[in-house]
């Protein structure tokens, strides 16, 4: 408790346009080096940037999503700043006057107790370009297609005091700009993207510490990692006697380690002025109601409705919306089948580890929401048992048709017959009549592993087939008899 974590982000996520933020030039990720990089992203002596409407429109239903301010009047600037892969020699960025300012969101601690994350501004801006070291002997390329990219700058305050608390803010945000449609989320293409400032101080100080930034954290687990190993070596180098240098650092995921890239720059070393070449943005009321009314139901709205209207556990809740795919997913499969609980099961369970193995996401699941819903329907009409049921959603999967399609060809109707289930409990009984004289001497602890116990055999007889209420009720019949 001698230490407190003071950690504040910044988060840049690409808006989900389909050209770049000044110019016409393609933002499609993955295309040749310095194919969809025009004289505007080149910044060649004579052309002028042109703002992209629509990077307008995202930043203030984000701004209108978190509670912001929405100014009357927004403008750009130029930050000053040697870019390698920013043929400028500038950014074209926001400095006064952010289209966004003064947010905030809720997130969870591990307590599970709620804290307000408040968010000081989000800004519009270009990306760089990337620069490529060690394809070309000591030589450094230069790939231009990202430079321009529409960027939403989110800054948070330095609320947070643990890497628990950052990551639980970043998936906040990284869920509502897909529910808000405005970002993709990807995090291994750089879409999402975050710097962490990041400070210890005495429990009992209440001047904030000498910052560090770790620069371009694009996952989860490296920015959490990235976050416990800055705070251990402040700590530990203030302890020592050192002084923390004030620097912007990079994470290496495959020391665990950070390490300095530069000294950090202040706001005046950018020597930001207005950009000359932009007319300011003015946004009407009219403007903000009309965009307004495009969001959507946010997540927390859709958990809260999911627990009152549905019953689904806090738990499902926020798994089921965590991801706007996820939620649509379920939503879709409600319509064919009305047991809430049994899809939640299925979409976390079954259908999440299939996709997580295969590295495939719900835009490109080969079971529907309708296929899924069809087979859940065909378990609570006892067409099917649970068990027969995860061989059938293997086999939807693999593309071998719908859940009756593939019941019919593999003969997997579940038996219900009561003569028949009779049949396999008295073969079960017959062969294991040392577990049978253990049921009738033991406690009602011992005799439930036994009925276990004779419920697989039974099962193993019907190849999964037999209704397993009916087999239970038959069992413990003849055994209490």
């Amino acid at each position: 408790m001698k230490w407190q974590t003071v950690i504040g982000l910044e988060i840049h996520a690409q808006l989900a346009t389909k050209s770049k933020i000044f110019s016409g030039s393609s933002t499609l990720y993955g295309g040749a080096p310095n194919t969809q990089a025009c004289a505007v992203d080149l910044g060649l002596p004579g052309v002028l940037p042109v703002i992209n409407e629509q990077v307008i429109s995202m930043a203030i239903k984000f701004g209108l999503a978190i509670g912001a301010e929405i100014p009357e009047k927004s403008i750009f600037a130029r930050k000053n700043y040697f870019y390698p892969d920013l043929p400028k020699g500038y950014q074209i960025s926001q400095f006064e006057l952010p289209i966004v300012a003064n947010g905030q969101i809720e997130i969870e601690t591990e307590e599970r107790k709620s804290k307000v994350i408040k968010i000081t501004r989000a800004h519009l801006e270009e990306d760089a370009g990337k620069s490529i070291h060690g394809e070309f002997g000591n030589n450094t390329a230069i790939d231009l297609n990202r430079a321009g990219n529409p960027l939403l700058e989110i800054v948070s305050e330095p609320d947070m005091n643990n890497a628990k608390e950052a990551i639980s803010y970043l998936k906040k945000i990284h869920s509502l700009v897909q529910y808000l449609e405005i970002c993709d989320g990807n995090m291994q293409e750089g879409s999402f993207r975050c710097d962490a400032n990041v400070s210890v101080r005495h429990i009992d100080e209440k001047e904030l510490g000498t910052r560090t930034e770790i620069k371009n954290l694009n996952s989860f687990k490296f920015i959490e990692s990235a976050i416990n190993y800055e705070v251990s070596r402040q700590i530990d180098s203030i302890e020592s006697g050192k002084r923390i240098t004030q620097e912007t650092r990079l994470y290496d995921p495959n020391k665990n380690e950070t390490r300095p890239m530069r000294s950090k720059e202040e706001a005046n070393d950018y020597r930001y002025f207005p950009d000359p070449d932009l007319l300011p943005i003015f946004i009407s009321d009219e403007m903000k109601i009309k965009i307004k009314k495009q969001i959507p139901e946010l997540p927390d709205e859709k958990r809260a409705r999911f627990i009152k209207e549905l019953g689904l556990s806090e738990y499902d809740s926020i798994n089921l919306t965590i991801n706007p795919d996820i939620a649509y997913y379920f939503e879709e499969t409600l319509k064919i089948t009305d047991d809430p609980k049994i899809c939640a099961n299925w979409i976390m369970g079954d259908l999440s580890a299939a996709l997580n193995k295969e590295n495939k996401n719900l835009k490109n699941n080969p079971v529907s929401s309708k296929m899924l819903g069809e087979m859940i329907n065909l378990i609570k009409n006892n067409t099917i048992s649970g068990k027969i049921a995860k061989i059938v959603f293997e086999a939807m999967w693999n593309g071998e048709g719908n859940a009756k399609e593939i019941i019919k060809d593999k003969n997997l109707q579940q038996v219900t017959d009561s003569k028949e289930i009779e049949k396999f409990v008295d073969e079960a009984i017959n062969e294991n009549k040392t577990q049978v004289d253990q049921y009738k001497k033991s406690t009602d602890e011992k005799k439930q592993k036994l009925i276990s116990f004779f419920v697989g055999q039974i099962m193993k007889k019907s190849k999964g087939k037999a209704n397993p209420s009916q087999v239970n009720q038959l069992l413990k019949n003849k055994l209490d008899d």
